[in-house]
């Protein structure tokens, strides 16, 4: 219900969000938790964020769960506050609210609500037994990172929980859960989980009945179907804030319970919404400490991949992603470096600024980053063969290491593993009409979008929210389905796609960058030498601890 205006809302942004005509997106990223409050235009109001890190806990990467409520609540107080920094009023309430987080994992609770283990993120790459076999079962790829890949490899190593199981999801789908009560997810993070059946937007239901009969012998009783969430579409309703809900994420008690909740999606979900690539032949890459890309198809791919992973959009169609562990982390360390000297030699740079400098540097660098080569790999990175990661810069007697050449060469590297995979897709003869990007490194104006352009040898766009990112997806998310029930209620129905053009960027303005036949050639260069030098990469592996 909408409620009544007071007269000090002298303003549309504080008139709407006192009357609730606004969204609340809040996604889990790998290093930041970000609130995103928008109003029916998906414009901005307000933004929260809150930083953190995981960690590497007896050889596996995780986060407690109590990090996951302190700092929801942390982010949820900051957008309260930028939102009466900016607009003079405090938000009691939303129309709607999305959750979103980083996809696959594990995350297995027992019938009393409780965590069985701790939450194996999906950098882990320790599940290779497990996702071979399930590969073969399925016909399909199951990568190291997906739920039930984590789960089978547990039911392999006959770990003590299993028998215990009620219950398993994302991080996503457990907040969800903590804030609303429902067992649910939306189909593109459910698709991380488990194969999707695009026909049906559900669990392939040939492929649960052929892993209970792989699972009897070892874990008799385990019933697949029933502890994986309830699958939604976009713009499905998918419970209301509870009022322990409520306090959990408003410990002030201001906030009211009872609002709607979209389903719970994958960051690759929203990163598909906040670039408007939802529709056969779109595309979009999503930078942050992972990357990845995601095309959406429009026919089967000829045959099984192993660099590609088959999910789905937020609306249930299929989409081909190629997914690498490692993204734009080691970048910023080096930024980091960068930081700490200016500090050291007497004038501090702020991170932006730090940033906006090596980028510009990179533009004046070689084409072929000056013969250096850079490898981001702190995890584990199955398509370039590697179980476990050893970040590095390598170079010849002869290469020219210059700031401009090594800030290139960084740059390269993020993209490099992305780019091996890729070439898959164009060899299956996959073809995009557009691809977006989004992501933190592309705040810098014509650098990192321009480098990927040239890795891609295709035009890259990207829009004014392209460092909302994900936050700001999942609030359009959460929008829709506020959308979509009032169009219901007029007997009309509501597409995401229609909704996205039409509605969201309808005259949203992108800026475009075409390839440069020299970017394409001193990166077409440099991915060959990076080919070659996996090598060292693997004896680092092997021989470093």
């Amino acid at each position: 219900m909408t409620s009544a205006v007071p007269p000090e809302a002298t303003s549309p942004e504080a008139a709407a969000i006192l009357g609730r005509r606004t969204s609340l997106g809040i996604e889990f990223g790998s290093t930041r938790i970000k609130a995103c409050l928008i109003d029916d235009d998906a414009t901005v109001l307000a933004v929260g964020s809150h930083d953190w890190e995981n960690s590497f806990v007896d050889r596996l990467w995780t986060y407690p769960l109590d990090e996951v409520w302190t700092g929801l609540q942390s982010a949820y107080a900051a957008l309260v506050a930028d939102a009466e920094e900016r607009h003079g009023v405090r938000p009691e309430g939303f129309g709607a609210i999305g959750v979103s987080a980083m996809m696959h994992g594990y995350l297995p609770f027992d019938s009393a609500g409780e965590l069985l283990v701790p939450f194996r993120t999906w950098r882990n790459t320790t599940t290779g037994v497990a996702a071979a076999e399930l590969t073969e079962l399925f016909g399909v790829n199951i990568p190291l990172r997906w739920s039930i890949a984590h789960l089978h490899q547990a039911v392999v190593d006959a770990e003590p929980h299993v028998a215990e199981i009620d219950f398993v999801t994302t991080l996503a789908g457990y907040v969800h859960r903590k804030l609303t009560g429902r067992r649910v997810l939306g189909v593109g993070d459910a698709s991380g989980m488990f194969p999707i059946d695009s026909t049906t937007r559900d669990y392939d239901a040939e492929l649960l009945e052929r892993y209970a009969g792989l699972a009897a012998p070892r874990a008799a009783g385990i019933d697949l179907a029933a502890v994986l969430p309830e699958v939604l579409v976009a713009g499905e309703a998918a419970g209301e804030l509870t009022a322990e809900g409520a306090a959990l994420l408003d410990p002030t008690g201001a906030l009211a319970p009872g609002i709607p909740f979209c389903p719970p999606e994958g960051d690759a979900g929203t990163g598909m919404v906040a670039t408007d690539a939802v529709a056969p032949r779109t595309g979009n890459v999503s930078a942050g400490t992972s990357i990845f890309a995601m095309v959406v198809l429009e026919r089967p791919l000829g045959g099984l991949h192993h660099e590609l992973d088959l999910v789905t959009t937020p609306a249930g169609d299929t989409v081909a992603m190629v997914h690498c562990n490692n993204g734009a982390s080691e970048l910023a360390a080096w930024a980091g470096l960068f930081g700490a000297f200016s500090t050291a030699a007497g004038t501090p740079l702020g991170s932006d600024a730090v940033f906006d400098a090596l980028f510009g540097a990179a533009l004046e660098g070689e084409a072929d980053a000056g013969g250096l080569l850079a490898y981001n790999h702190l995890a584990g990175e199955p398509i370039a063969g590697l179980d476990e990661g050893r970040p590095l810069v390598v170079r010849s007697p002869d290469s020219r290491l210059t700031l401009p050449n090594f800030v290139r060469a960084q740059l390269y590297g993020v993209f490099g593993t992305l780019s091996l995979g890729m070439r898959v897709l164009s060899d299956e003869g996959v073809e995009l009409d557009r691809m977006f990007a989004h992501g933190g490194m592309f705040r810098t104006a014509g650098v990192a979008q321009r480098f990927l352009a040239g890795a891609l040898d295709a035009p890259v766009a990207v829009a004014a929210t392209a460092s909302e990112g994900g936050a700001w997806g999942i609030a359009v998310l959460a929008s829709f389905l506020r959308a979509r029930t009032q169009a219901a209620g007029a007997g009309q129905a509501l597409d995401l796609g229609a909704y996205l053009d039409d509605t969201v960027f309808a005259g949203a303005e992108f800026s475009t960058a075409e390839p440069l036949a020299s970017d394409v050639a001193g990166f077409a260069a440099y991915l060959e030498r990076y080919r070659a030098g996996l090598a060292v990469e693997r004896a680092a592996v092997e021989n470093l601890g």
